[in-house]
């Protein structure tokens, strides 16, 4: 049996684990949360290291991603080097590709028309693709980087303005320590509705859920999220503030959706490659086999 591991810089309150068969391989898939303490995570992939089949970097990015440019997270550089034999992914590549085409699938079914809707992605550092493909659909773009990501409330009203921004910002945020960028260990828990009137300007809310829980006001109804790695917990908390409609874009498993790190891992094992020699077209390949489709919570 396969295994994949998701070493998480997040709360521990979250961890799971499920076996599941994809394309006839069997795979046992886990989630192990350390509470903002990146010498546990290192120490954690220090001693399974060679032992799995790949790691999953968890509650952190390994690179800013803008356009075709990435920028290494020197926090999330330290972590990755514990990882000498077993492959490790951030689910970036899946992000780039699933994510994309789960904007797509929604279009195409008719499901959600996005032209002209007010859509916040609260982080599009770290959803560039779901945010390029929202643009390419004529959404009315909101971007929340600097709101979201670093305390500065001006929200960024256009693709091209943001990968402007980012270009010049990137090479000093990747510098930074990551809990002044995301929210980690027991500040996971905590609300923060200093920003609620960008979510009540939006129809739709998109990105990381953990993101988008930080700042979600006590009473939204009416919206639609469109994220991932929710638990059951998660859904009835989105239920008792109103929200209208819940989409994933990874699969469910046994009630809640793992993150875009563990599903890369999978694919990643699949397709037999290293890291870096899988291409978008090896990950568009296997999902095309997996068909995968997202999914869709009608919640009030």
């Amino acid at each position: 049996m396969k295994r994949v591991v998701s070493i998480s810089l997040g709360s521990s309150k979250r961890d799971h684990q499920v076996e599941a068969e994809f394309l006839g391989e069997k795979f046992r898939i886990e989630r192990i949360g350390t509470d903002g303490d990146m010498e546990r995570m290192i120490n954690l992939i220090r001693e399974l290291d060679g032992q799995v089949d790949a790691f999953g970097l968890g509650g952190m990015d390994l690179y800013i991603r803008v356009g075709t440019r990435r920028y290494l997270l020197r926090d999330a550089a330290k972590i990755a080097r514990a990882a000498r034999l077993t492959p490790m992914v951030d689910g970036g590549g899946l992000k780039d590709t699933l994510e994309r085409r789960v904007i797509a699938y929604l279009v195409r079914e008719g499901i959600v028309d996005f032209r002209g809707k007010r859509v916040l992605v609260v982080s599009a550092v770290d959803r560039f693709g779901m945010a390029e493909a929202l643009d390419a659909a004529s959404a009315d773009l909101i971007c929340g980087d600097l709101i979201f990501g670093l305390g500065i409330p001006v929200p960024i009203r256009s693709l091209a303005r943001f990968q402007r921004v980012a270009y010049l910002a990137a090479p000093l945020v990747r510098l930074l320590p990551f809990k002044l960028l995301y929210p980690t260990g027991k500040e996971q828990e905590k609300i923060d509705n200093r920003y609620q009137r960008y979510y009540e300007d939006a129809e739709i809310i998109a990105g990381d859920f953990l993101f988008i829980r930080r700042y979600l006001p006590p009473e939204l109804p009416g919206r639609m999220i469109i994220t991932n790695t929710v638990t059951s917990a998660d859904i009835e908390e989105l239920r008792r503030r109103g929200i209208k409609t819940l989409i994933t874009t990874t699969p469910e498993f046994n009630g809640r959706s793992f993150g875009t790190n563990v599903m890369e891992g999978v694919l990643l094992t699949l397709s037999g490659k290293k890291p870096e020699a899988v291409t978008p077209e090896d990950y568009n390949r296997l999902l095309d086999r997996l068909d995968f489709k997202p999914r869709i919570v009608n919640l009030n």
